[in-house]
C-alpha cells in the first residue's frame, strides 16, 4: 500500500500568526515539500515560509458589542503596516465578511489604502450562519463583487451542514 501524503498544508484557525513556533513549523513544512496556506486576519507578522497569506481583514462588522472586548478589538483590527509587509512579501488574497451593503463600500475605502492590492485578489464573502441568511445574501453580494472586478465566496460548510460546529 502507498502512503497517501497531501501536498498542501493550511494553518487556520483563530490566529495562527500569534503562535510562537509558527516559524519553525513553515520551516519544516517547506523541508516536506508542502504547499503552505496560512488564513490570518493581518493584524501580526512573522517570518514564516508561506505561498499564499489568506489574510482576512476585520470591518467594521466584527467589532463586538460586549464593551469590554469593543475597544480592544477596534484598536487592534487594523494594521496596515503589517498588511503592506505581507503584500510586498506574499503571494495573498484578501477575504472579506460582508454583512449589509455598507460593508462593501467600507472595503472600497480599505483597498485605497492599498494601491498594491489588485481587485482581482480580493473575495467577498457573505455573512451567513444559516442557509436562509445565505440564500439571502448571496445575490447581492455576488453582483456586488462582479460590479467592483472582485470574487465571490459562498460559505461551503453552511451550504452543506448548516449551522454546525466544527464544520
Amino acid at each position: 500500500m502507498t502512503d497517501c501524503v497531501a501536498p498542501d498544508v493550511v494553518l487556520t484557525g483563530g490566529e495562527p500568526m500569534l503562535i510562537p513556533d509558527l516559524v519553525p513549523l513553515t520551516q519544516r513544512c517547506r523541508q516536506l515539500g508542502r504547499r503552505i496556506t496560512i488564513e490570518t486576519a493581518g493584524t501580526v507578522d512573522q517570518p514564516v515560509d508561506c505561498d499564499l497569506m489568506a489574510i482576512s481583514p476585520k470591518l467594521s462588522n466584527s467589532v463586538p458589542n460586549d464593551t469590554a472586548w469593543h475597544d480592544r478589538h477596534e484598536q487592534a483590527r487594523f494594521r496596515p503596516d503589517v498588511i503592506r509587509s505581507l503584500l510586498s512579501r506574499f503571494h495573498c488574497i484578501l477575504k472579506f465578511v460582508i454583512d449589509q451593503p455598507g460593508d462593501v463600500d467600507e472595503v472600497t475605502g480599505w483597498l485605497a489604502r492599498f494601491p498594491e492590492a489588485n481587485p482581482g485578489i480580493v473575495w467577498l464573502m457573505p455573512q451567513a450562519r444559516t442557509r436562509e441568511q445565505l440564500a439571502e445574501k448571496s445575490d447581492w453580494v455576488r453582483e456586488a463583487a462582479r460590479c467592483r472586478g472582485f470574487n465571490f465566496s459562498s460559505r461551503l460548510q453552511i451550504e452543506m451542514f448548516g449551522n454546525v460546529r466544527a464544520t
